[in-house]
């Protein structure tokens, strides 16, 4: 009992400066340092697009002024062709029109739209990994945040996902679901 309680106890000793250095360590570049909030973001609007139901992809809040507001399905919809906007104006290319209304993406249900927000996060990722400092202040032209710069592009970026992470976390809470993110924290502080 004694060796084991000392192997697991020099074993935690030794890992140890591993795990701090880690902890430690800040991002190495422009793209990094952008990529830390964007994955953030990107992780907490996806485990709300999953948490809701299929059945209430339709929801919207009607107590309060809610008139003429997009469904919590038009939300997800419209956070991923936006995404698909902003980082294709990074990359000088033409954005998908009307994010306002969803896009042009055919994708209607759960998983459809899901499967869209994906495709999204995963093109933001890979155009992201491109802004380093040389090009970080190269001048991006386009109707989603242009004119602007690379990095103000995926900064405007960054704050969209979060803005309407706000607004989908009311509509699960006023279907009785506590974000995912918010669960693993004590009930007095949910």
């Amino acid at each position: 009992m004694k060796r084991a309680a000392f192997i697991v106890f020099a074993s935690a000793i030794l890992l140890a400066p591993g795990d701090f250095a880690q902890k430690d360590e800040i991002p190495k570049s422009i793209s990094e340092s952008v990529g830390g909030a964007l994955g953030w973001a990107e992780k907490g609007f996806l485990s709300v697009a999953e948490a809701m139901p299929e059945a209430k992809y339709s929801y919207i809040p009607a107590a309060g002024n809610f008139e003429g507001v997009r469904s919590f399905g038009e939300q997800v919809k419209h956070v991923a062709c936006a995404q698909f906007a902003f980082f294709n104006e990074i990359e000088g290319k033409t954005p998908p029109e009307h994010c306002e209304k969803g896009g042009p993406s055919k994708a209607t249900t759960k998983a459809e739209l899901i499967k869209y927000l994906r495709d999204s996060f995963e093109y933001g990722d890979r155009v992201l990994a491109t802004i380093n400092a040389q090009n970080a202040l190269d001048r991006v032209e386009g109707p989603y945040a242009g004119p602007n710069t690379r990095l103000g592009m995926a900064v405007a970026a960054v704050w969209h996902i979060t803005d309407h992470y706000g607004q989908l976390v009311v509509s699960l809470r006023l279907n009785g679901i506590v974000p995912p993110i918010t669960q693993q924290y004590p009930l007095k502080v949910r």
